[in-house]
């Protein structure tokens, strides 16, 4: 399989690809080695994963501009991703132990009722190459800790980043059984989902889950899928600094090129602060450099996928056709590589494109708004619940009109961001189950109750 820069077109390295029948001889390695990975000491697999931590760290700088050079991200940006999986490196060592440690709910007489857990057995992760690392560590990471094998299939947009956390977990200890990776496209995914796995882990498109869900209909496979987003936001007339505002937004719509599952992709404006607002977004867009991913200056690089470019460019085709004003950007760069620009539009409303399908690109269209009803109506009207954002310097205030739109994860007075330490779930076609958190670890574990009598 070719790798390509989307930032040249040019080749930087071909993989070896897995087809149908490695595809079961990997498996069948990994369901034999489970058992035995499941019963090693939870604290042993808690230090070998704190040893693949110490060796990412290590290797910073290598497995940043591999990133870089395959998905687009600015280098900056892919330093900041592996940092930040650190993060998620210490809430699962932290907390695993203490959650997963069998507890006495009840005495009932002679009898003590115990909650306990089991691992699942072999999962599967078929994961994204939007945030390589971040995403994949919500599910092989537990997944491993709670005792689990993992079969793990980073994108083909995402390989040589996948092949280096491989490298790096069978350095620390993990055994080359246990965390087995494959590689390929599409079709290499589809045998995969063949195969009795009694957990898949997946994040990517919801036309993608969507399929998955229903090849596995009618078994009974966990499923656990982190799918697409429409996230809203919405500008109250008592934000506070406008400046700061319009900076974190801007940084919302195009962090990651606006790469993100919850990159902001709809702006609402009280209509009181609507034509400031917009000029002060239009402005930090604006500063936001386009070009080489591995120039330290670039804020914005390459759009992974060469077929997003012509979806971003109908998006904004649509929503003049239908009435909006383009203010910034508008076309894919000519030139060598898959550049976008950042790309405003105003005048926009929910019969658009750009205000009803995942854009995943560094576009964003602002509508202005009478009300907070107004506002938290237009929030709703749509497929996707994964986050929404509500600036406003009146907490009550902005925690009512939180309450009220059916998302996974509220942000007021911040956005686009995440905690390991706060479940990340998704309604409607952003997902199915949870990661992260608590939650996230207990989902790659059957609870157990156990009755004991004396």
């Amino acid at each position: 399989m070719q790798i390509l820069n989307p930032a040249t077109g040019e080749s930087i390295g071909r993989v070896e690809a897995d087809d149908a029948a490695s595809v079961r001889e990997k498996f069948a390695v990994a369901r034999d080695a489970q058992p035995a990975w499941a019963t090693r000491p939870l604290q042993e697999r808690v230090l070998l994963v704190k040893r693949f931590g110490e060796l990412l760290k290590r290797d910073l700088e290598h497995v940043a501009r591999d990133m870089t050079l395959e998905m687009g991200k600015p280098l900056q940006q892919a330093r900041n991703e592996v940092n930040g999986s650190l993060n998620k490196i210490r809430f699962f060592t932290e907390e695993v132990e203490k959650t997963l440690a069998p507890e006495k709910v009840r005495q009932d007489g002679n009898t003590e009722e115990i909650l306990a857990f089991d691992p699942l057995g072999v999962v599967l992760n078929i994961s994204a190459w939007n945030y390589p690392i971040l995403v994949g560590f919500n599910v092989f990471l537990p997944a491993l800790l709670c005792g689990n094998a993992v079969v793990y299939k980073p994108s083909e947009h995402a390989t040589l980043t996948g092949l280096h956390l491989t490298r790096l977990l069978h350095e620390a200890g993990i055994p080359q059984s246990v965390f087995i990776a494959i590689v390929g496209d599409g079709v290499v995914g589809a045998e995969l989902l063949k195969l009795p796995f009694d957990c898949v882990g997946f994040t990517g498109s919801f036309a993608t889950g969507k399929r998955i869900s229903e090849t596995l209909a009618g078994r009974m496979t966990r499923l656990i899928m982190e799918l697409g987003g429409k996230d809203p936001l919405y500008v109250t007339e008592e934000c506070g600094d406008l400046d700061a505002v319009a900076d974190a937004v801007a940084e919302g719509v195009l962090y990651n090129n606006g790469q993100s599952c919850c990159a902001v992709e709809r702006v609402y404006v009280h209509e009181k602060i609507h034509d400031a607002f917009v000029e002060k977004l239009k402005a930090k867009m604006q500063s936001w450099k386009v070009g080489d991913p591995l120039d330290p200056s670039t804020l914005c690089g390459a759009i992974t996928r060469q077929s997003q470019i012509p979806f971003l460019q109908n998006q904004v085709d649509d929503a003049i056709a239908k009435g909006a004003k383009l203010v910034l950007g508008g076309k894919a760069l000519e030139g060598k590589g898959q550049f976008f620009p950042p790309t405003l539009l105003l005048n926009v409303n929910h019969k658009m494109d750009i205000m009803r399908e995942e854009s995943f690109g560094p576009i964003i269209g602002v509508m202005k708004v009478k009300d907070d009803h107004e506002a938290a109506q237009l929030m709703n009207d749509s497929e996707y619940g994964l986050t929404s954002s509500v600036y406003c310097r009146n907490l009550e205030r902005g925690k009512r009109i939180l309450a009220q739109i059916n998302t996974g994860t509220g942000y007021l007075n911040c956005c686009d961001r995440v905690s390991a330490w706060l479940p990340w779930s998704g309604r409607g076609a952003s997902g199915v189950g949870s990661t992260l958190s608590r939650l996230g670890i207990y989902a790659f574990c059957h609870a157990k109750g156990l009755h004991v009598r004396s």
